[in-house]
């Protein structure tokens, strides 16, 4: 891993040789590493063929694409971008996530990248940062991750992102070994624990939803989503739900952690539904490792078979 002080180094050289005389505010603001200005050096770095891979327009509809295992352009950072661009990438990378979690998210993206590690994921920027909309996407194996300043207007994350791990191999066994997102399974299967008889019929069903994006389309109507809902709840259960969102939410950096459970709330968090599927319950130990906490304006699908891919999409109700 790159020490800090050299890429914050790098990082003001950068931003220097990019600056207009006097602009010390763009130096400044890269070393406080806030992805959104890191986003606008790397960009103000391109150079012109780099540009013309990478850059597109804000609208492109490549932006809203999203996949389990994806290079948003063909070009990957290990090879296309130099040396201090790929440090401003891996910081992008980093800053997105809580400082407790991010050595972990990084480890788990180099070990499913394969050999070329996280010099094997590409980028894109749509727009250009700092004269309006624009976002900044990374795609991999197991990884999509964007920013976009709050371009994106009601979209936590900036739109829907995946994560995952293979961590003991394609198919692993029931314990996830070494997966860096068993945990938040283990966290939602304790709900499950507290649920009573007529509440383990609701919430457990037998056929899982698949694993592409079309999982989190959002239903836009309470009526229409399986599952247990929250309103059919004791408190105590609600409170273990809440827990699991802050598992869910733990490896990403604090403001998207906030704008999410504020989106939560706003669309309504008794109209939450919590669903686990007997499909796939590896082992049959009735641990079960797909599961899904859904609302008309989110979803969060855990699918930990054969190892874990998660598909998320958090959206402000007044959104389209």
């Amino acid at each position: 891993m790159i020490n800090r002080r050299v890429f914050l180094q790098q990082t003001a050289l950068t931003a220097a040789a990019f600056a207009a005389p006097g602009a010390t505010s763009l130096i400044e603001a890269a070393a406080t590493q806030e992805p959104e200005t890191l986003v606008k050096t790397l960009y103000d770095s391109l150079n012109e063929p780099q540009k013309k891979a990478l850059v597109f327009p804000f609208d492109d509809p490549l932006r809203s694409k999203i996949a389990n295992n994806w290079h948003i352009t063909d070009q990957r950072i290990g090879s296309f971008l130099n040396a201090d661009q790929n440090a401003m990438v891996r910081e992008i990378f980093l800053q997105l996530h809580s400082e407790e979690y991010r050595d972990k998210v990084l480890a788990q993206v180099e070990h499913d990248s394969g050999r070329a590690g996280f010099g094997d994921s590409s980028v894109a920027i749509f727009g250009e940062p700092g004269t309006g909309k624009f976002q900044f996407v990374l795609t991999g194996r197991h990884c999509t991750r964007r920013v976009d300043g709050h371009s994106v207007a009601g979209k936590a994350f900036g739109g829907p992102i995946f994560y995952g791990h293979a961590a003991d191999g394609f198919r692993e066994g029931p314990e996830h070994k070494g997966n860096a997102y068993w945990y938040q399974a283990l966290s939602a299967n304790k709900v499950y624990q507290m649920l009573d008889g007529k509440q383990r019929e609701t919430a457990l069903l037998e056929k899982e939803p698949g694993d592409s994006a079309a999982t989190i389309r959002l239903k836009r109507q309470a009526g229409d989503l399986p599952g247990l809902a929250l309103a059919d709840m004791t408190a105590d259960q609600k409170m273990a739900v809440r827990g699991v969102l802050d598992d869910l939410l733990m490896p990403f950096r604090e403001v998207d952690r906030i704008e999410s459970m504020a989106l939560v709330e706003k669309g309504g968090f008794d109209d939450l539904r919590l669903s686990f599927y007997r499909e796939g319950d590896i082992g049959n130990d009735e641990v079960w490792d797909n599961w899904r906490l859904e609302g008309p304006h989110m979803v969060w699908y855990f699918r930990g078979s054969p190892h874990v891919h998660t598909w998320v999409h958090v959206s402000d109700p007044e959104t389209p």
